[in-house]
């Protein structure tokens, strides 16, 4: 007997060719729903840096095909993520759901799009740049702009590091401020780090700095101002949007305000319900804190969500 499977996959989105994996049920679970999951910010890869595997094996248990893939110029992917824009980065959601759509036995009303962190930008603008969708998932996604979410976790990160009150924050907190002016300005690489310099190199800073190179530069500074709202409102599908309630990287609270406020705007389609979901205790990957285990609840009401707007049995 056929049993469920995992295969890697290759699939292009013009000049560029990305790797990742496709989950198939074993044919006693197909429903011909499938799902894509997006990943995250930075070099994410097919399985997330090892998040998306068990949303694949539980997404497969409920008779979803599942693929996942490694970002441009991760694994075997080819091209280069820094080079690319946010609407370049969505293309190539759209391009893996158009992928999966066309594997044998997938219905295409029923194969929507899952984006954790900064793809959830990714999904809801690949969601609403396109007619037949039947839903859009996005996980720990900001309603804010990246430049307003870097500094709410490095605001964090710094009370972590330092505790109530240090100075530190405060300064380091208003020199992120100057790059991210300096981004604004279009100002090149050198003069961000003769900022930096010019501050002393906080080493709380790290936490956003480290790693930053020219190329990295240049997709921080067009990335910085993104803006979901107008995707947000664009939408005309059902959403559901997964919190966690502790996540320190995500200002949960204005990020569903945000959701709650772009659901009620007058140009809405009402086909694009809004179903908001924040699991007390999680973090940023909806795990309970200092643990990997997801949180309890959180597979079980993905799938049972999905299932209701798929028009598969549970």
């Amino acid at each position: 007997m056929e049993t469920a499977r995992v295969r890697d996959v290759m699939f292009a989105h013009g000049a560029v060719k990305l790797s990742g994996s496709l989950g198939v049920p074993g044919p006693e679970r197909r429903t011909g729903a499938g799902i894509v999951l997006v990943g995250g910010s930075g070099p994410s890869d097919m399985d997330n840096g090892g998040y998306f595997p068990p949303l694949r094996q539980r997404l497969m248990a409920a008779g979803f095909a599942v693929l996942s893939y490694d970002k441009r110029g991760v694994g075997r992917s080819t091209g280069d993520w820094r080079a690319a824009t946010m609407d370049d980065l969505a293309a190539d959601a759209a391009a893996a759901l158009d992928f999966l759509r066309a594997q044998p036995g997938i219905r295409p009303g029923a194969a929507g799009l899952f984006g954790h962190s900064e793809g959830g930008w990714l999904a809801l603008r690949a969601s609403t740049a396109r007619d037949g969708l039947p839903w859009v998932v996005t996980n720990s996604c900001p309603g804010t702009s990246p430049a307003v979410q870097e500094r709410y976790a490095l605001a964090n990160h710094l009370l972590e590091l330092h505790g109530e009150g240090h100075p530190d924050i405060d300064s380091t907190l208003a020199l992120y401020d100057r790059l991210t002016d300096a981004g604004r300005r279009d100002a090149d690489f050198l003069t961000a780090t003769q900022l930096v310099d010019a501050a002393g190199g906080p080493s709380g800073l790290a936490y956003y700095w480290s790693g930053v190179d020219e190329h990295l530069w240049s997709f921080l500074k067009r990335k910085q101002d993104h803006d979901p709202t107008a995707d947000l409102v664009g939408l005309r599908c059902p959403h559901l949007a997964f919190f966690g309630g502790a996540d320190r990287a995500v200002p949960v609270a204005d990020s569903v305000h945000v959701f709650a406020a772009a659901a009620c705007h007058p140009a809405r389609s009402p086909r694009a319900t809004l179903t908001v979901e924040v699991f007390p205790g999680a973090d940023h990957r909806l795990q309970a804190r200092d643990s990997t285990r997801l949180a309890p609840g959180y597979l079980e009401r993905l799938a049972c969500w999905l299932a209701d707007h798929t028009g598969t049995a549970r």
